[in-house]
């Protein structure tokens, strides 16, 4: 019996450590995100956090629903060309998709008509799919994700799709924030273009 309640305390423990831990960077973004954006309540801010691979979107400035993710594979960087996953505050610029199959497959930004072989497993293709919707970000802080070689939005860096599902919850992506696509699509009607989004390590 002792042993159950020591078990059950370490758990406790532990999960208490962890909220904490989110608490003090969701305070940070909410920082960030409240100087562009000084009524965010009125607002549904997304937090994606690199480091828990998962994105929160947050409502009266707590947290309204979590979905796992992922980030880049090549780590966390803003150059163009890197493949890699750029910090700080975005926000959506566009929404593409909206009536696009799931795993529907878009090329370009267009539905190209074919649906996408879904792998639960942990099979990664050399082809970086985009499926079921587009969230396309744009960088709000100059020298950080908006400039010259930088920019978020000129780098093609989306919330989107993927069929590669069984690697959501790792950093598998090529640059850009991968989830399931029934969460992309849950997602995507619960936000407006010019949602902040603020992305930290």
């Amino acid at each position: 019996m002792k042993k159950h309640i020591t078990v059950f305390l370490l758990i406790l423990f532990v999960t208490c450590l962890s909220e904490l831990a989110f608490s003090e960077g969701l305070e940070t973004a909410l920082c960030r995100i409240k100087k562009y954006y000084p009524d965010s309540r009125s607002t549904q801010p997304i937090v994606i956090d690199i480091s828990e691979q998962r994105l929160y979107l947050l409502k009266n400035d707590s947290i309204s629903r979590s979905f796992i993710v992922s980030t880049s594979k090549y780590g966390i960087g803003n150059h163009s060309g890197s493949n890699k996953t750029p910090l700080g505050l975005h926000k959506i610029k566009k929404k593409i998709g909206g009536d696009v199959p799931l795993g529907g497959i878009l090329k370009g930004r267009k539905y190209i008509n074919n649906i996408a072989k879904i792998y639960l497993d942990a099979t990664d293709l050399s082809q970086d799919l985009v499926t079921s919707r587009i969230l396309w970000l744009e960088g709000l802080e100059k020298g950080i994700n908006r400039g010259k070689g930088i920019s978020s939005f000129q780098r093609y860096i989306y919330i989107h799709g993927t069929n590669e599902e069984g690697l959501i919850g790792t950093p598998s992506s090529h640059g850009c924030i991968r989830m399931k696509n029934k969460d992309v699509i849950g997602l995507f009607d619960l936000v407006t273009e010019n949602t902040p989004v603020y992305i930290q390590e």
